[in-house]
């Protein structure tokens, strides 16, 4: 029996029989927890079953996680934005986590491998090193009931020392990795619809960036971005000085030609925006701007940077800042490319994901935006120029000293006297780099040099000449009479010496010369007066501006200070597997308020019945 086989293992180093027991024991245990069939079948019954429950620790966090204070839910349903919620609170201490099984079938399947692997070294039906449930042969087995017992015991401690807890490290591995891929997916889709946003084009714009004690920042930018003059006024708390602000603003506005104001929705942004709308008033109707609330998510980390310092020396952090403000309004992506992505505010839970993952993937969304839209390679920060394809920040750095020394770029190929900027990266950042008002008129499209010759040859079929490329509708209407004519793109393609879809590409940018892609988007949301949470009444149609998508929801902005919040299911009609596929940051919305939580701040909204619900490409 067990008992005899221990006795002869007593010796040098085992002082007694019990010794050797736990010894055996110990061996199987570890036997058991290395065998991968039993380890799956385990993990696929802990995914299947298990519930993960958290409860509320005593801490000074403990208020943010109120939600969980007793909480349990099956893993198999757990969405991934509460993973990283529940992680989170775990990590700082305001959470107990654990995860719920069911531990008597879990045993029983450990005890029931050790007796089959037992059968196994015996010579039974299960086979050697593939421990599975004891069939007939372990039943009839001559082994005594005190060794089936050790091996039980084994079986126990195996599951409760080394498998279980294990199995739930993999189990929350799994849980945390799947969530934070679809939390980088969320922040990639968000960025991308951030980056994308329409610019506010030929606008004189007035940045101003709230703040009480210290003062309302205020910077005026001209349509290029260039700025023009800056101010510190003190409307709001504790100086109230509303009337020298009036005073002041007014000035800048007739001086400058001000056409639209860009307010950050920081500290004291409801005051300061509740102050605008006063003094527009006070302006002739035929100039008065209007005014638009801004995102300044990441402005005083772009303020404080060594970029900022070197491009205005002379300005405060905070000064900076509203420049940054009148900039987004501006054009948001050259000025939110200056940003850490990671600091603008779309992410759900960025935090919480691995910084260097997070890293590569932003990186990657900025550069594909940028080389979507495309980049005026002589009003192009260093910043900007470092995202197109191709160009290395020493690179960049390189085209604006030349561009500062020598004066703007005529033509594309006077890139290639920029020291580091050879035939190889020219041809992979030319086609991205517009001259509005070159000389040559395919610099100021889309169409790579290597190109110009296939578009030369386009056009002089079309009976076109090279000035023309700018007549969007003379090209579209040429082209239109070929097609009449019989004119077959594939014929021409070959005749031309290039591809199919070059030659399309082509046709494209003849059609919409200088097109940016981001004026397909509505403009962004310019008020005249202001709303306050006092204002909403339940049932009221509003419309606003989505600030960030999250997996349960869109936040959307609706110019009272605070971002209400469309839940999943009140997005639309029609059921929706996720938000992205319904909304974007940047969209324009009409919400219905359903209720409003003054003391919580919370705004619930709805879009049901208001026309929304689109399709969303993803």
């Amino acid at each position: 029996g067990a008992g005899e086989g221990a006795a002869r293992d007593v010796g040098e180093g085992v002082p007694d029989v019990e010794a050797a027991l736990q010894g055996a024991r110990d061996i199987v245990a570890e036997l058991l927890s290395d065998h991968p069939a039993l380890r799956g079948r385990l993990r696929e019954m802990v995914g299947r079953t298990a519930s993960l429950r958290t409860t509320l620790l005593e801490s000074e966090r403990a208020p943010q996680y109120e939600a969980y204070a007793d909480y349990a839910e099956p893993v198999r349903r757990m969405p991934p934005h509460r993973v990283l919620a529940v992680n989170r609170g775990e990590r700082e201490q305001a959470l107990k986590v654990t995860l719920e099984v069911d531990e008597e079938r879990l045993t029983a399947e450990v005890e029931a491998a050790a007796l089959a692997m037992a059968d196994a070294a015996s010579g039974g039906v299960a086979g050697a090193g593939a421990p599975g449930r004891r069939g007939a042969s372990a039943r009839s087995s001559p082994r005594r009931p005190p060794a089936d017992e050790h091996l039980r015991a084994a079986a126990r401690d195996a599951f409760k020392r080394l498998l279980a807890p294990s199995i739930e490290r993999e189990i929350r591995a799994e849980l945390t990795e799947k969530a934070q891929e679809q939390a980088l997916n969320v922040f990639r889709e968000n960025l991308r619809s951030l980056l994308l946003q329409a610019p506010l084009r030929g606008h004189v714009v007035m940045g101003l960036d709230p703040a009480y004690r210290t003062g309302v920042k205020v910077a005026v930018v001209d349509p290029t971005g260039r700025l023009l003059a800056t101010d510190v006024v003190y409307p709001t708390p504790p100086h109230n000085r509303a009337e020298e602000a009036t005073a002041r603003l007014t000035a800048l506005t007739d001086q400058f030609g001000v056409t639209a104001v860009a307010i950050g929705n920081g500290t004291a942004s409801r005051e300061t925006e509740a102050f605008v709308a006063a003094w527009l008033k006070t302006l002739p109707s035929g100039r008065r701007p209007a005014y638009a609330i801004v995102d300044e998510a990441g402005a005083s980390v772009y303020s404080a940077s060594e970029a900022a310092r070197q491009e205005f020396p002379d300005l405060d952090v905070s000064q900076r800042s509203a420049v940054s403000i009148a900039r987004r309004l501006q054009d948001p992506l050259a000025e939110l490319v200056k940003i850490e992505p990671r600091s603008l505010g779309v992410g759900q839970y960025q935090h919480d994901v691995d910084p260097k993952r997070l890293e590569e993937q932003l990186a990657g969304v900025v550069e594909a935006s940028v080389n979507q839209v495309g980049v005026d390679l002589n009003t192009a920060s260093v910043q900007l120029l470092s995202y197109v394809a191709g160009l290395t920040p020493r690179v960049a750095e390189n085209i604006v000293a030349r561009r500062d020394a020598q004066g703007p770029f005529r033509s594309r190929r006077e890139l290639l006297a920029v020291e580091r900027l050879g035939p190889r990266t020219f041809e992979q950042c030319a086609g991205f780099l517009l001259i509005p008002d070159a000389p040559n008129p395919l610099d100021r499209t889309p169409i790579h040099p290597e190109s110009y010759h296939v578009a030369e040859g386009l056009l002089a079929r079309l009976g076109l000449a090279l000035d023309d490329v700018g007549d969007g509708a003379k090209v579209r209407a040429a082209l239109a009479e070929a097609e009449r004519a019989g004119i077959d793109l594939e014929q021409a393609a070959a005749e031309l010496g290039c591809g199919v879809p070059t030659l399309r590409d082509i046709v494209e940018a003849l059609k919409r010369p200088g097109r940016d892609p981001r004026e397909d988007l509505p403009p962004p949301a310019l008020r005249s007066d202001v709303l306050s949470l006092d204002d909403l009444r339940e049932g009221m149609v509003l419309t606003g501006t989505v600030r960030n998508v999250v997996d349960f929801g869109a936040f959307v902005d609706i110019g009272v200070g605070q971002d209400g919040l469309v839940h999943i299911s009140e997005l639309s009609d029609r059921f929706v597997k996720h938000p992205l596929d319904v909304v974007a940051v940047g969209d324009t919305v009409s919400v219905r308020v359903l209720g409003v939580d003054k003391r919580r701040g919370r705004i619930s909204l709805s879009m049901k019945g208001l026309g929304a619900g689109r399709e969303r490409s993803r």
